[in-house]
């Protein structure tokens, strides 16, 4: 039996753009995130807002981060 070799389910060409676009999104949510801590009054806040746009701005940073180091050539 031969194995197939493992391989990106993007292609590598599209690391750079990728690391661009999902940082700027998650700096933009988390950005918004503060503002909204920032401005609104504590009897008004609501948590599940709170944890579902730190989810989002979580996720879009960490792959965002995954994107930039595999796209700088430090392969995790």
């Amino acid at each position: 039996m031969t194995s197939k070799p493992i391989t990106s389910p993007v292609p590598v060409e599209w690391y750079p753009s990728l690391s661009v676009l999902m940082l700027s999104i998650g700096l933009v949510l988390t950005a918004s995130f503060f503002i909204y801590e920032a401005t609104s009054s504590k009897p008004s806040r609501s948590l599940s807002k709170e944890i579902t746009i730190g989810v989002v701005a979580s996720f879009f940073l960490g792959f965002g981060s995954l994107c930039l180091l595999l796209a700088t050539g430090v392969y995790v």
